[in-house]
């Protein structure tokens, strides 16, 4: 890709991108001007401040996800918002939505609107907090929704994620509570009960490892719980990294009867199984492997896989756990949960779902852009490429194959599952609002 009259710190008002397939379709042009698609064709005689060669690289709404820890503040150690918006934008992101369980939790308007002004100043891509659901992720009584919700972040996702609200009653308050400014309620869906001392999941490899099992049902019998009082009371319920082949069979069940239920699945649960912790090549027992919830069996990955195809599971999300190194580097039992995820999220839909023929681009582009934004009501994303929509752009080549470096990436973590693997494609250039965050690979 060669770009022209581009130097760093230069404002660019109008840029046209050469060539772009939109969706994978035929090439074609696209101008950018003052921050939205002013045209898109054959533009041979367009004139622009900048121009972008992307002869063979598909274009995409600038990607959105809902599910992003940022650890700031309090585990400036693991991650920033400087450097987890970072690698966003390296992965194709112009938007992310930031877990509440940071320190102190994001449970009041003046954390959320700290966190939305850290994303604001960073400027590599648009940063919404999500909000506590319970204070102090606690469970025990209800965080601040309606002052999240009118502060100046406009809180409109809620969620204890790396805890369940498990309290049906709690559950309940919360998810009558947001109807009022058309919120949505993101459970991280964990029996706590049936998860003590839980390793990995429950089945022949934990046995085989002498782990302490994760039962699948766990999972699915939050989800049917909070399924029906979602639908008992008319709101909004949205289900955070769905990872069994059961749970996909109770969202499927509750889409069916017209209930406002919507899901996330994660990359890592698209394409690696429990035999990871077994068989991998990084060795047994290496808690890269280890997450929240765990990796499950191949019949799960290919429930998920034709979940997210058919629309039972609405989006990808990534759920991108930063740790440093002392929390992974460690034994199984002590090691913290959580993966990485932002740099490498396009890359591996691109091989579990593009490559095996269940999404095209535009499938992608949907499951990566369009509906996260809808779900999380983030205005002025996941728009088609189109005039007049925000010019919130990501420039991707699946060409290419790329072994994954953790040395080499942006994120202040190192925790990637997929070390020492080659998967397909490169984000090649992001651009937030017509500015470039992202070119030829690199940020701006």
């Amino acid at each position: 890709m060669n770009t022209y009259d581009f130097h760093e710190g230069t404002a660019v008002s109008t840029i046209l991108i050469k060539g772009a397939r939109i969706l994978g379709g035929a090439p074609a042009d696209i101008l950018l001007r003052d921050g939205v698609v002013a045209e898109t064709g054959d533009l041979a005689g367009a004139r622009a401040g900048q121009t972008v060669d992307a002869d063979g690289l598909v274009a995409l709404p600038g990607l959105v996800d809902l599910h992003t820890h940022l650890r700031e503040p309090g585990r400036e150690d693991a991650e920033t918002v400087e450097t987890g918006t970072q690698a966003a934008a390296r992965g194709g992101y112009t938007a992310v939505h930031a877990m509440a369980n940071t320190s102190p939790v994001a449970d009041t308007a003046g954390v959320v609107e700290q966190v939305w002004r850290l994303g604001q100043a960073c400027g590599h891509c648009d940063v919404q907090p999500v909000g506590a659901v319970t204070s102090g992720l606690e469970g025990r009584q209800l965080a601040e929704l309606g002052a999240m919700a009118d502060s100046a972040a406009r809180v409109r996702v809620f969620s204890d994620d790396g805890k369940c609200v498990s309290d049906a009653v709690l559950m309940r308050r919360a998810l009558e509570y947001v109807k009022a400014f058309d919120g949505v309620v993101a459970q991280h869906a964990q029996e706590p009960r049936l998860t003590e001392g839980a390793q990995l999941n429950e089945g022949e490899v934990s046995a085989r490892l002498g782990l302490t099992g994760w039962p699948a049902v766990a999972e699915e019998a939050i989800i049917a719980r909070d399924c029906l009082l979602a639908a008992h009371v008319g709101s909004r319920l949205h289900v955070c990294h769905v990872s069994t082949a059961g749970s996909v069979e109770i969202i499927r069940w509750a889409k069916s009867k017209g209930w406002d239920v919507t899901a996330e699945v994660t990359p890592h649960h698209l394409l690696l199984t429990d035999s990871c912790a077994e068989t991998s090549p990084l060795g047994p027992y290496n808690p890269l492997y280890k997450v929240n919830p765990p990796l499950r069996t191949a019949d799960d990955v290919r429930a998920l896989r034709e979940a997210l195809a058919d629309g039972t599971i609405d989006c990808v999300a990534t759920d991108h756990a930063p740790h440093p190194v002392e929390d992974k580097e460690t034994e199984w039992g002590a090691a913290a949960m959580g993966m990485i995820g932002l740099e490498t999220a396009l890359s591996v839909v691109q091989e579990a779902m593009v490559e095996t023929g269940l999404l095209d681009w535009a499938g992608v582009a949907d499951r990566m852009s369009v509906r996260p934004a809808r779900i999380g009501r983030l205005a002025g994303h996941g728009r088609m490429i189109e005039p007049g929509a925000p010019a919130n752009v990501t420039l991707y080549d699946p060409s290419v194959r790329q072994h994954v470096d953790p040395s080499a990436m942006v994120s202040k973590s190192r925790n990637t599952p997929y070390e020492g693997l080659t998967l397909p494609g490169r984000v090649v250039a992001t651009f937030l609002r017509g500015r470039p965050t992202v070119l030829e690979g690199k940020l701006v």
